[in-house]
């Protein structure tokens, strides 16, 4: 048992040596961060195969363990190669490189996909044939899931702990502590050795974990009975209300995916490994509640459909049908052993299909065969070919921004199209938004507004320059506090002409409701107009606006000088008032005359 322990330590602090190697190289931008196709399957391997190997051992032969470790190692190095080729070409140019990490998406998957494999194999390991009981998967998957949650929690404690201890030095002016924490050559490997060190106390207590498992089950199997009737009552109220509003709130695919979540969790929390006696209200509700699935999950497939049929797939609807799969799979076998006799027999072979389906379903998630990317681009273009959608309507910042290469090159082909009906309005189009820094700027993408219907222009009968209403202004669309008035139907503002810095050519103040949408357009010598600068007042208080339409507005000289250094200027910013500027106005205008 010692040498045990001692090799899962030295496991979990070489696993600490390489991270901390591997995160230098990537805050430094060294080799092998300069490249991402090495680096990005290196730290998922490391991440990755350690826990393991830390978790098998003991649990399987040594030979055994090490040919299942250095498999799962050399699928998550190819999914982790697949994930950095998907991106290239695609991740947004940064005024300093970075290090490339991994996405989301697949951190998540590898690590549910992990858990499920790990769980299979020690169970196939422990009675030495491939598919082993399901009494087997159980004990052996709520082992693991136990230890796991235990294990954050402990290096979560560890962390406090070191945090207490630096705070105590620190009451003595000694910050060596305080210091070493900081560092990640201290912090990693910390981190690392603390679970490594979780897993093999885990390891030596089953008792324990047994004990904690059955309370948390029978806990949670006493909340089914609630689940069942909301969910019933919610069924039943369907045809009084119809399912138009269901539909109206765009989510409902979502909200009952949910819903089929907790009953698969709940179920399985009641029915455990099909040996223990239940309770009988519990008995019936995971009966009950195994019929309900099915209306449930076929509700959230017919939403989807609603919605892939309106607007296509993208990669978060790829996503909600690869879930609605799984839960196709236990809404069947539920329902089929919910109408055997007996306590609901069969759940047990459901179960283990749905983990192996689950596995296919994450694999081809993280590889090309159904990419979601790939999936939502194809079919994106396929509808503008189709005439579904028409250029104007296209969504080029979905390509551009989550289609990763697949994407962008299909805006590449399209943009090289000249022949199609619509081509110089979807060429304007992907010239835009290819200049846009971040998704959050896609409103921008609409068809130009016309700034006569925009602007109000204040006193009444002032003309804004023609220079200034025959600019283009989404050529500047990219560039920060553009207010939306001049880049989007329907949004509007007010303008006024008046001249900001004396020399005898006007600027133009654009004031909205919101006040990080004002400011101030300026004219260049070529007869170029920019956005100069922002204003951080709030015309929503009492007076403001109509002040300004009166034309009671003039420039003054700032009440703070800017600094000269060296022949540079440096703008002096200063703090806003504590006290809210409408408050403000108002005490000044309530204020007795001398």
């Amino acid at each position: 048992m010692k040498s045990l322990a001692g090799t899962r330590i030295a496991i979990g602090l070489v696993q600490g040596l390489v991270l901390y190697l591997l995160y230098r190289a990537g805050k430094e931008l060294l080799w092998p961060a300069t490249m991402p196709l090495l680096f990005v399957p290196l730290l998922m391997m490391s991440i990755f195969a350690p826990v393991l190997a830390i978790s098998g051992l003991g649990q399987m032969p040594r030979r055994r363990l090490l040919q299942w470790v250095t498999f799962a190692a050399a699928v998550i190095a190819c999914l982790a190669f697949y994930d950095v080729w998907r991106m290239i070409g695609a991740r947004p140019v940064t005024p300093k490189p970075v290090a490339v990490e991994p996405s989301p998406q697949l951190c998540f998957f590898l690590a549910a996909g992990c858990f499920i494999a790990h769980a299979l194999v020690l169970a196939a390991v422990e009675e030495g044939r491939r598919i082993a009981a399901y009494a087997t998967y159980f004990e052996t998957a709520w082992k693991l899931g136990v230890q796991l949650a235990f294990s954050a929690v402990f290096v979560g404690a560890t962390w406090i702990v070191l945090h207490l201890g630096a705070a105590l030095f620190m009451l003595v002016k000694l910050d060596f502590l305080q210091q070493a924490i900081r560092e990640s050559w201290f912090a990693i490997p910390v981190t690392t050795f603390a679970f490594a060190c979780a897993m093999h106390l885990t390891d030596l207590r089953p008792a324990i974990v047994q004990g904690i498992r059955n309370l948390l089950l029978v806990l949670l199997s006493w909340i089914l009975p609630v689940l069942a009737l909301l969910v019933g009552g919610f069924l039943v109220s369907l045809p009084f209300t119809g399912l138009e509003p269901l539909w109206a709130t765009r989510s409902a695919a979502s909200v009952l995916l949910g819903a089929a979540a907790a009953f698969v969790v709940l179920i399985n929390a009641a029915w455990q490994n099909g040996a223990l006696p239940v309770a009988r209200p519990v008995a019936i509700a995971a009966r009950v509640a195994a019929l309900l699935l099915v209306p449930v999950t076929l509700l959230a497939i017919y939403a989807l459909a609603l919605r892939v049929g309106d607007y296509g797939w993208t990669h978060e609807r790829v996503y909600a049908a690869a879930c609605m799969l799984v839960a196709a799979c236990y809404a069947g076998g539920y329902a089929a052993a919910a109408l055997r006799r007996g306590w609901l027999r069969g759940v047990a072979g459901v179960n283990i299909a749905a983990a192996l389906v689950v596995l296919g379903v994450l694999l081809a998630l993280l590889t090309p065969l159904a990419d979601p990317a790939r999936l939502s681009t194809n079919n994106q273009v396929a509808r503008l070919e189709a005439g579904r959608v028409t250029p104007a309507e296209f969504d080029v910042g979905y390509l551009h921004f989550d289609g990763a290469r697949f994407g962008r090159a299909a805006l590449a082909r399209l943009d090289a199209d000249t022949g199609r009906p619509g081509a110089a309005e979807l060429r304007r189009r992907i010239a835009t938004v290819r200049k846009l820094q971040n998704r959050y700027q896609l409103d921008r993408l609409g068809a130009a507004p016309r700034l006569t219907d925009n602007l109000r222009v204040w006193p009444g009968g002032t003309r804004l320059p023609d220079s200034f209403m025959k600019m283009d202004w989404s050529t500047l669309a990219h560039t920060p506090r553009v207010p939306s008035c001049l880049l989007r139907r329907g949004d509007s503002c007010d303008a006024v002409l008046i001249d900001l810095n004396g020399d005898a050519r006007p600027e133009v103040l654009l004031f909205s409701d919101l006040p990080w949408q004002n400011a101030f357009a300026t004219e260049d010598a070529d007869g170029r107009w920019r956005i100069g600068g922002g204003f951080s007042a709030n015309l929503a208080c009492d007076g403001w606006r109509q002040a300004l339409r009166d034309g009671k507005v003039r420039a003054l000289p700032p009440a703070w000088q800017d600094l000269e250094v060296g022949g540079r200027r440096i703008v002096v910013e200063p703090h806003a008032r504590p006290q809210d500027e409408c408050a403000a106005a108002a005490a000044k205008a309530d204020a007795p005359g001398p």
